[in-house]
């Protein structure tokens, strides 16, 4: 019997197994041996949102051959004490940083996650759930404005409706979009919201700190009308395992002044003629958004040593074989 290969896309992803789509027809596919064998990291298996070259085989099952090339990839450093990257999803247009007004909202986690969002290629966009809750997003949306310079910022409420069309609309035809936040900010809820139907199982979040549990147990891409919408599971803990080169992006007023420093390698912190010394004592520039810096480049400092070692680990490993 002749085995046709074709093109499709991850749509789910389950240990070692994956759903790919390819037009209307859902295959349950695994990688083949030679893949297996070609992989060196975690970056060369599939994840959700990847285009694959499979072999079609009988009872909606497939093989998985070829990985084409990425235009973007979202990820993370594994939890623990492991150097390891972990993929969360690929191919992605815009990355929708989501957040809930009350105890979820924390504007040093948004920085966090925007740094990953810029890193990634694409663009990022910050919705704001469950505006329903409160009296006013005012005081939240400028918080956000000062933090996040330049970014897209969308008030909404699945409950109510609020906010949920003017997102909609920012979002190009055929682009994919993928949530992530903390569990219980809605990001299951909102994506019923999109679809207007339930695709996404939800949760009611503790009353007495707001915080949900994992309901979405695993990465999945809806199609929604003209939208691809990736699901992800909540992250209490995002550690950076890339974006130093994005760092000016996400903290574009310290970049600013920096740039106005009397000495070009100024460590801003003693230096004569700091710019950014001179706006911590005045106040222009707030001193927890400049911890946060410095906490994040100290951070991606530290995980490209960590990672430059294992690297050597590796190497080192391969030379004895």
């Amino acid at each position: 019997m002749n085995q046709q290969t074709e093109t499709g896309r991850v749509t789910a992803q389950f240990q070692h197994l994956y759903t790919v789509s390819v037009g209307d027809n859902v295959y349950t596919c695994g990688v083949s041996g030679k893949f297996r064998h070609a992989a060196t990291s975690e970056r060369d298996y599939p994840v959700i949102g990847d285009y694959v070259t499979i072999q079609v085989r009988e009872h909606g099952q497939g093989t998985i051959h070829h990985l084409l090339e990425r235009r973007t990839v979202l990820s993370r450093a594994a939890a623990g004490n492991e150097t390891r990257e972990q993929l969360i999803c690929a191919n992605v247009d815009y990355v929708l940083i989501t957040m809930a007004c009350g105890h979820d909202f924390n504007i040093r986690r948004l920085e966090r996650y925007t740094l990953a969002a810029w890193d990634t290629g694409a663009i990022p966009i910050i919705v704001l759930t469950k505006t329903d809750q409160v009296d006013s997003v005012d005081t939240l949306l400028e918080d956000i404005q000062v933090n996040a310079p330049g970014i897209q910022v969308f008030p909404v409420s699945a409950v109510t409706g609020e906010g949920v069309a003017e997102l909609r609309h920012a979002l190009p035809s055929e682009s994919t979009i993928a949530f992530v936040g903390s569990s219980g900010v809605g990001k299951s809820t909102l994506t019923n919201a999109l679809a207007h139907e339930t695709l996404a199982v939800t949760q009611a979040v503790r009353a007495q700190d707001e915080r949900g549990k994992h309901t979405t147990t695993h990465r999945e891409l809806f199609r929604i009308d003209d939208l691809y919408v990736i699901d992800t599971p909540g992250m209490r803990e995002f550690g950076l395992w890339e974006g130093s080169e994005h760092l000016d992006e996400t903290f574009r007023d310290i970049e600013a002044l920096a740039e106005t420093c009397r000495f070009r390698d100024c460590s801003h912190q003693k230096e004569p003629g700091c710019a950014v010394q001179e706006a911590l004592s005045s106040g222009t520039l707030d001193a927890k958004r400049y911890a946060s810096y410095v906490k994040l480049e100290r951070e991606l400092l530290y995980m490209e040593k960590k990672q430059a070692e294992h690297a050597r680990v590796l190497e080192k490993k391969k030379k004895r074989v």
